[in-house]
């Protein structure tokens, strides 16, 4: 008897062998029941999963002697013509080798005759998304209004190709993908039938591997069981499809956690010579890294993760956490894009594998923005309440955790404007860290700096040691200060009434301003105390308008402007001799 593959030999038969689509089966049986047979259908789903079986089924059922029935007998003279194909009233079309206006006018001229031997006159039209817009439009009358015996089965794999007026005009059933452990079930049934000892872990990985179509597991069984020699192992799978095993990912990825890349370069270079391809071991190590994340989230199902739960390594979950993970996912998933435009897969595979030997130190930018609002939060309260971490001094308390609304890191230059508030709240924390120990007298610390030992010789040198003083805090005010002419004091007796003239309104204005900060700090640079309070006057200098050669000073807003655009003030007879000349 001539070889026949597994897919065919196993068709099913009758509504009930029908596996994964229990819907679609209650569904046509209880219209058959009822005898409420629509005169078209629209079949659509994934490959192999049992569309043109229903269609046939159906049929049979359509035409059985004993029928319409849900369970033809299969013996009757048009049950075993529909099993052979060669029923007369049965007529299967490729949408895809027929997809013209003649195919579906040679349709129509057919379905004026009644069927031959049968009850219904059933028309299979396969891939029918593949017939042209002309073929489609032809048939719609037909399908809208065929004779009482005539029914139309439609079959497609994208259903969104099928014109919405020919949608419209059918029962729409919609197959789905087999369970992986339905598919399972079938294979170990399959393996009892032929008499041949298979592994339930192989049987998982082909279910897996066809990805919920039946038609791809007997296939591909179909292949394992060739060079099997009747006993089907995950070993010799692996061996011979060239595929990783789950303890190789294991031992690479605790090898990755460990950090150790040279071992890691050690062992891909091994797998590699196996003769293990580059592409189906970057898709195997995403799958592992996939299903570790699955896991870190609390899914165990077998099903999802490919292996029982307990064969993972206890040691990578432990060490790397979700967004880790997930990093590792993206990692792997993007050099699978990127190996077809790559000089060389292997380089760009090793890189990767570098990047995945320290993803225990990868930060993700949400943890990131966590660690800085955290660290904002305690450095705003190291005045108050101490600070805690690498800026905790001794003596230093914990400062309780505070509630800062997110930082938006979107908004162009926030980063660095919040990395420099940071950098300036840990000067002060380390500045606040260094106040004196328990039981000592704590001594009230200025805001300025404090004054030198050595007293101001007379006013210039004063004047020199205030600018010193407010240089680093109140640069402007400094830089004011400095463009001051030279003191004097008022008064009879020195140390009372310091006068300080200067150039220009400006400059006075801004003296004025901080009047009491400079008076305070040149009472502490002084240092004698004195009877009465120093009292300060700036003034305008009436020769200040020297740039203007002796004429009257510039209105304030004049002055402003020369200022800005550093002009120089010309005599108004400098100009009439440069007219004359």
């Amino acid at each position: 008897m001539a070889y026949e593959v597994t897919a065919t030999k196993r068709r099913p038969k009758t509504f009930d062998e029908l596996a994964g689509q229990d819907f679609v089966a209650a569904t046509l049986k209880r219209s058959i029941e009822t005898e409420h047979i629509a005169h078209a259908y629209l079949f659509s789903g994934p490959r192999g999963c049992g569309k043109t079986s229903a269609a046939r089924i159906l049929a049979r059922s359509l035409n059985c002697e004993k029928g319409p029935t849900v369970n033809p007998c299969g013996e009757c003279p048009s049950c075993r013509d529909i099993t052979r194909g060669v029923s007369l009233d049965i007529i299967e079309i490729d949408g895809a080798s027929n997809t013209s206006v003649n195919d579906v006018r040679q349709i129509k001229d057919e379905v004026i005759f009644p069927p031959h031997g049968g009850k219904k006159k059933v028309y299979i039209i396969d891939e029918v998304h593949m017939l042209s817009n002309s073929a489609f439009n032809a048939l719609l009358k037909t399908i809208e209004e065929p004779p009482e015996y005539i029914v139309f089965i439609f079959a497609t794999t994208e259903v969104h190709k099928v014109p919405a007026t020919i949608r419209s005009r059918c029962q729409q059933f919609n197959f789905r993908l087999i369970p992986i452990e339905t598919i399972q079930k079938i294979l170990r049934d399959t393996c009892t039938e032929m008499r041949i000892d298979a592994e339930e872990e192989a049987l998982f990985w082909i279910a897996k591997e066809s990805t919920g179509s039946l038609r791809d597991a007997y296939t591909l069984f179909d292949q394992v069981a060739s060079f099997s020699d009747g006993h089907i192992r995950s070993q010799l799978i692996r061996d011979k499809l060239g595929l990783v095993g789950l303890d190789k990912l294991n031992t690479l990825a605790e090898t990755c956690a460990a950090n150790d890349t040279a071992g890691a370069f050690a062992q891909i270079d091994g797998i590699l010579d196996s003769g293990v391809a580059i592409e189906q071991f970057i898709i195997d190590l995403a799958g592992y890294y996939r299903s570790l994340l699955l896991l870190k989230n609390g899914v165990t199902k077998e099903s999802l993760l490919g292996f029982s739960p307990d064969r993972f390594s206890a040691l990578v979950q432990e060490k790397l956490n979700s967004m880790q993970l997930e990093q590792a996912l993206s990692l792997l998933l993007g050099l699978y894009r990127d190996i077809r435009y790559s000089v060389s897969p292997r380089f760009e595979l090793e890189t990767v594998l570098s990047k995945l030997c320290w993803l225990d130190r990868w930060v993700s930018p949400l943890e990131l923005r966590a660690a800085i609002a955290g660290a904002r939060s305690i450095l705003e309260q190291g005045g108050k309440g101490g600070i805690a971490g690498p800026l905790a001094g001794p003596g230093s308390k914990q400062a309780p955790a505070a509630q800062d609304k997110p930082l938006n890191f979107n908004r162009p230059g926030a980063f660095t404007e919040e990395f420099k508030r940071v950098m300036a709240a840990r000067k002060a924390a380390e500045t606040s860290a260094e106040a004196p120990a328990a039981g000592t007298q704590p001594q009230p610390v200025s805001p300025r700096e404090k004054a030198p030992e050595e007293k101001p010789k007379d006013l210039s040198e004063l004047r020199k040691m205030l600018i010193r003083s407010l240089h680093r805090d109140r640069g402007i005010l400094a830089s004011g200060i400095e463009k001051s002419l030279p003191w004097e004091w008022a008064g009879v007796s020195a140390g009372e009434n310091l006068l300080i003239p200067v150039r220009d309104p400006l400059t006075a204005e801004l003296l004025k301003k901080d009047y009491p900060l400079i008076r305070q700090i040149l009472e502490d640079l002084w240092g004698e105390p004195q009877e009465k309070p120093l009292t300060i006057e700036v003034i305008v200098a009436p020769d200040s308008a020297g740039d203007a050669g002796g004429e009257a000073p510039l209105p304030p807003q004049a002055e402003m402007v020369r200022r800005m655009f550093r002009g120089t003030v010309v005599k108004k007879s400098t100009l009439e001799k440069n007219d004359a000349n």
